[in-house]
């Protein structure tokens, strides 16, 4: 993967050929053939019949030649592919994007954390909450929230990004019980930014950032997998309280161009909770309503 690449580019064509190439003929019902075939997953004349298109419209759209297709056919290729909901979405979104003949200039993102947010985050004490951006810059916490990412509080303030911790951080791979699932996680994530807003400026730079430095990112990066996650749980092996599972809970806030409130939650007089509280006090840093680095509003 050339650590150059683009995030935007013939958004569509990518992640129609991505699908393409991760489905095999059998998943689909068909036989493989004789010979040797030169393409991982389905031929592309193959997937133009499952979605009742011809071989020629096909082409020009994952070459980036056509850019306007219909919503039957959007669905049609997102039936034949058997692409998720999430990613059916995502389908949907590149194929708008793909019409429009002068994109509207990306959003900026949201780093002003209203007061009001810092003093929730403060109130939600023991249970570990932070404010990300868009792309994971971690811009408040309380103090558990800074301190469940053991490790992050040694890099400068502006240098936090979940994403650069999960990838670049030398102890996220043992924090992490299930370290693979959230880059998997975290890229898919990415992935579907990248079809809403695919120039902007901040996700261009952690993108080129973490292709430059990690070869997992890159690998990940080039499958095309879009997902999100609002909900779930996570299994932590922290320095300073062991091994819990915590749930959480990801929220927009409104008005704030991309950031979202994460809380980490478990059940009063469980050792899952007892966990929570011995991280609260383990935390050094400051409460989330001193200077963060970023300006504030009311």
């Amino acid at each position: 993967m050339n650590p150059s690449e683009r995030v935007s580019g013939t958004e569509l064509g990518c992640f129609l050929r991505a699908c393409r190439n991760r489905l095999t003929p059998a998943e689909v019902g068909l036989t493989a053939g004789s010979g040797l075939r030169r393409t991982p997953g389905l031929r592309r004349e193959e997937l133009a019949t499952l979605a009742g298109i011809s071989m020629d419209y096909y082409n020009r759209l994952e070459r980036g030649k056509e850019t306007r297709p219909s919503p039957s056919v959007v669905d049609a290729l997102a039936a034949a592919l058997r692409l998720e909901e999430t990613e059916s979405e995502h389908l949907r979104i590149l194929a708008v994007r793909a019409a429009r003949t002068s994109p509207e200039p990306p959003a900026a993102p949201g780093r002003v954390v209203r007061p009001g947010v810092e003093l929730l985050l403060e109130s939600m004490r023991p249970h570990p909450a932070h404010v990300v951006s868009r792309t994971g810059d971690l811009l408040a916490h309380n103090p558990g929230g800074l301190r469940l990412l053991a490790g992050i509080e040694s890099w400068p303030v502006k240098q936090r990004n979940v994403a650069r911790y999960l990838f670049l951080h030398p102890s996220a791979r043992e924090v992490f019980a299930d370290w693979g699932n959230q880059l998997r996680g975290c890229v898919a994530f990415l992935r579907a930014l990248a079809g809403t807003d695919p120039d902007a400026p901040d996700l261009t730079t952690l993108v080129g950032e973490l292709l430059l430095k990690s070869p997992e990112f890159a690998r990940l990066w080039a499958r095309y997998d879009v997902k999100g996650h609002s909900h779930g749980r996570k299994t932590f092996r922290h320095p300073d309280v062991g091994e819990f599972t915590l749930g959480f809970q990801s929220m927009r806030l409104p008005d704030t161009q991309g950031q979202n409130v994460v809380v980490y939650h478990a059940e009063p007089d469980t050792p899952e909770y007892d966990a929570m509280v011995l991280l609260d006090m383990a935390a050094s840093e400051p409460p989330a309503t001193v200077d963060n680095g970023f300006t504030k509003k009311e």
